[in-house]
């Protein structure tokens, strides 16, 4: 069963100086937070990174914010914003081989059904997307 991004946002939580260490290494830890210049990794003190904490809410391990600039969050934003990723596989990607955590089992792709058989339509029944306004029918009405 492949991880959701919380449980591997809350595993990188547990290893926050070390995530920090990886990819903030212009950084510095000051107490329970470890600070440097930015996302980019700039030598500075502007964005905090809490260290130590609870798994959730108020004061969690892992939180961040950057004082210059008002960004915050968790420790998947940090190692997008670090990396430049911009799509979420590529991020749980990357937190999974930093954590050392094997590849998800991607399902593999199912041969189309031939036309006209119940399992063609089941597909093309749940692509299918509702209207959400027609010339006929509109929410202002």
């Amino acid at each position: 069963m492949p991880e959701d991004a919380a449980a591997l946002a809350r595993r990188l939580a547990r290893n926050a100086e070390a995530v920090c260490r990886h990819y903030l290494s212009n950084g510095r830890r000051e107490g329970r937070w470890w600070t440097v210049g930015d996302v980019a990794n700039t030598p500075g003190r502007s964005l905090f990174v809490r260290l130590h904490g609870p798994e959730a809410g108020r004061g969690a391990a892992g939180k961040w914010t950057d004082a210059a600039t008002g960004e915050h969050g968790d420790l998947l934003d940090l190692i997008a914003r670090a990396r430049g990723l911009d799509s979420l596989r590529d991020v749980l990607d990357e937190a999974r081989r930093f954590l050392s955590l094997p590849a998800p089992q991607r399902p593999e792709p199912r041969a189309p059904g031939a036309a006209g058989s119940p399992d063609a339509a089941r597909r093309l029944f749940h692509a299918g997307q509702p209207i959400k306004v027609t010339v006929v029918w509109s929410p202002r009405r």
